[in-house]
């Protein structure tokens, strides 16, 4: 990613994150305004085709995970996105602190993004987790949750690399919460080109008669009916 890695943090930082705070917490997930300009987009997605830049590839049909096709990078993550991951980190930390105690969870999350992820290699979590996807005409994912191992970042995030209704069509990006005693709630968000979503990992807090309650959460992406869907994700914890 050519855009100066200081300039990334800036607009991560010059979002308006009591907006987005509030958002989170009303549905578990929130938009950014921009943060990658188009040109920008079109370089991170280019990366795809440099199989050296990442450490597997996953056929979701083949896995039964829905249809289309994703990439984990492998170590050198790219500056740039490192540099995002740890910029949505400091932002999101005081959210996931203040769900922790809510649901009286314990918060291991320290500081700082690389004493997370030196922690998250001391307990084995040892493999980079930003992804990009890529879907074309007829693809989707299946509800599901990253977890990928026992220390868990309760919020993570996805960047849309091409524009919706231009490049693609659907491909909305689907978030479920299972509700206590009640049917579950659905949110869909068309992701634009450059915008971050923010989104619960596993968990989010809800009120309910006897205080907060523990509401799971699932995402997927709803059927890319023509063109192409490009997205990079950006999990904050390490895998297995």
């Amino acid at each position: 990613m050519a855009a100066r890695t200081d300039s990334l943090t800036a607009r991560v930082e010059a979002q308006d994150w009591p907006t987005l705070v509030t958002e989170l917490d009303a549905t578990g997930c929130a938009q950014t305004g921009p943060l990658l300009t188009a040109d920008e987009c079109g370089r991170v997605a280019a990366m795809w085709d440099d199989e050296r830049r990442f450490r597997s590839t996953i056929d979701m049909e083949r896995h039964r995970f829905g249809k289309g096709t994703y990439r984990y990078f492998g170590d050198p993550v790219p500056e740039g996105i490192t540099r995002l991951r740890a910029a949505f980190y400091h932002q999101l930390l005081p959210v996931a602190r203040d769900w922790a105690q809510r649901l009286g969870d314990p918060a291991p999350w320290p500081d700082e993004f690389g004493d997370w992820l030196d922690a998250c290699h001391a307990a084995g979590q040892t493999r980079p987790t930003p992804i990009l996807l890529r879907y074309t005409a007829g693809d989707w994912n299946a509800l599901h949750r990253d977890l990928y191992g026992d220390l868990v970042f309760p919020l993570q995030v996805v960047i849309g690399l091409d524009r919706p209704g231009h490049d693609h069509l659907g491909g909305e990006f689907l978030l479920v919460e299972q509700r206590a005693r009640a049917q579950s709630r659905g949110t869909v968000t068309v992701l634009q080109q450059g915008h971050a979503l923010i989104f619960t990992t596993r968990d989010r807090p809800t009120r309910s008669a006897r205080g907060w309650t523990r509401s799971p959460v699932r995402h997927g992406v709803s059927t890319v009916r023509a063109g192409v869907r490009r997205t990079l994700g950006l999990v904050l914890h390490d895998a297995r």
